[in-house]
């Protein structure tokens, strides 16, 4: 079941690519394994720096069950959430996170808060879904925008 949802999010993840958008794809499901939304990237075309799959797909997700928690729910994305998509996972309630690539080791980004998840026992996040494949659609979009 998890292989499932982080092939949907690479697929995902591929369409952004296509439109321009750094590869990142997102998908949310409930407590039952339940597919409740998903995303990708969405910051050129939206011209929007928060539009990150995570959040939209939160948004997604809340806006679809007219709810602001996401409790018993899990997160699969391509690439380690940023610190931005971090809190909001946190402050949602989302207590499982799977993802596939990291993102200090591809050095997207220097500051990472210290992961909140490890330090509290009712939270699980979990790397390296698939990683090489979510790691090459990530590398090989940078290298093209340069």
């Amino acid at each position: 079941m998890k292989d499932d949802y982080m092939k949907l999010a690479i697929e995902l993840a591929k369409k952004a690519e296509e439109k321009d958008e750094v590869p990142v794809g997102c998908v949310i499901v409930d407590g039952n394994n339940n597919l409740v939304s998903y995303a990708s990237n969405s910051i050129v075309k939206d011209y929007d720096p928060t539009a990150h799959a995570e959040i939209i797909a939160i948004r997604r997700a809340c806006k679809k069950l007219k709810t602001t928690k996401l409790i018993n729910f899990s997160i699969f994305v391509t690439l380690e959430p940023c610190i931005m998509c971090e809190a909001a996972i946190i402050n949602v309630g989302i207590k499982k996170v799977f993802f596939g690539a990291y993102s200090d080791n591809l050095k997207l980004h220097n500051c990472k808060l210290k992961n909140y998840f490890s330090s509290r026992g009712d939270y699980q996040f979990f790397g390296g879904f698939e990683e090489e494949c979510c790691a090459k659609l990530i590398t090989q979009s940078f290298k093209k925008r340069r």
